[in-house]
């Protein structure tokens, strides 16, 4: 019988091959093929937008951007790496740039709040804590605050380990860094969020 991860790479690597499928027509102009990748891959992006950037409205800008980018550079697709992980590194970048911005744009208006209905707070990751904390009420309340006060590779960095499930290989790829780098972001970003949320936690025990 298959472990959970064997399954899941069995899964993967069937996907990868349908993807190759899919790609080889695109390239040669079945718009068919190209909507199959998009309805295969559009939902796994969404959540990784939704929960990087905190907005709905630029999470479906995130999937645009991320689909048309990657039409256009079909023809530079290596066929040898693999495509969902192509998306992701698109779907990062330019989430990464709307973060910045926002960031820029609440500096210049500080009565704007980036973080207000933050959608990371309504998912859970079976890592250890903090994510793993009941996200109700108060807890809600400081963990917005919480995860404002990270930078945007910070907040990048955890949401693609704890939620996403990646290695810290991964993260630093995704993130154009080393794993060292990588690895210190989700450091950095853990220990924030554990001394703004540990009065919470030791008043509730």
């Amino acid at each position: 019988m298959l472990t959970a991860s064997e399954a899941r790479s069995l899964i993967n690597s069937r996907m990868e091959l349908a993807d190759q499928a899919a790609i080889e027509r695109a390239r040669s102009g079945d718009a068919d093929a190209f909507r199959v990748l998009v309805e295969r891959h559009s939902r796994a992006l969404f959540r990784l937008a939704f929960r990087m950037t905190g907005s709905e409205s630029d999470a479906e800008d995130v999937v645009q951007e991320t689909f048309l980018r990657a039409y256009r550079q079909l023809g530079k697709f290596d066929e040898r790496a693999s495509f969902g992980t192509w998306l992701y590194r698109i779907a990062t970048n330019y989430s990464l740039d709307l973060m910045r911005a926002r960031i820029r744009r609440s500096e210049q208006s500080p009565g704007l709040d980036p973080g207000a209905d933050d959608p990371v707070l309504s998912a859970r990751s079976g890592d250890p804590a903090p994510d793993r904390l009941a996200l109700s009420g108060e807890m809600r309340k400081h963990l917005a605050a919480a995860m404002d006060e990270l930078s945007a590779a910070e907040r990048t960095a955890f949401v693609l380990r704890h939620f996403e499930g990646m290695s810290i290989e991964e993260v630093g790829r995704m993130l154009g860094c080393q794993p060292g780098a990588a690895k210190h972001s989700v450091f950095r970003a853990v220990q924030k969020l554990r001394r703004a949320l540990e009065p919470l936690v030791s008043t509730a025990k």
